[in-house]
């Protein structure tokens, strides 16, 4: 069995040379593999029951069913795109690019990993982004 994964505490305490090296690594593969496993189960228990169900007889009911059916079906987009996020961070754990911004190059750093695992963008970096966004939608 391999060395047992390091705990959250344990992570942010290491020094800044240490960052993402192989324990901390191990420690985001495991975090996205067990949430891309609980968002997995959570889709197809909420898609199995989209399918089940039957659309009510009575007139009255049926514009509201199909609202909640509505509403049910965007947050399982919702979902599904999250679930392509965690894929994407798998993919970059495995490439050797998982914890450095996709946009500079710097670090995006642990507390903002452990917030939002599949982060690709340093906060200064998302925070450009969504100003530059901001920007075009006042244009």
């Amino acid at each position: 069995m391999g060395t047992p994964l390091l705990t959250k505490e344990q992570i942010l305490a290491q020094p800044d040379e240490e960052y993402m090296n192989e324990a901390q690594l191990a420690f985001f593969r495991q975090l996205l593999t067990d949430e891309r496993e609980e968002l997995r189960e959570r889709i197809d228990r909420d898609f199995q029951g989209l399918r089940d169900y039957e659309m009510p007889t009575d007139p009255a009911d049926v514009g509201s069913a199909e609202e909640q059916r509505q509403s049910q079906l965007n947050m399982l987009e919702r979902e599904k795109r999250l679930l392509d996020k965690i894929d994407h961070a798998l993919d970059r754990i495995a490439r050797g690019e998982y914890g450095w911004c996709e946009e500079s190059g710097d670090p995006i750093g642990l507390r903002r990993l452990m917030l939002r695992p599949t982060a690709t963008l340093s906060i200064e970096a998302k925070e450009r982004q969504e100003q530059l966004e901001r920007h075009v939608r006042e244009a």
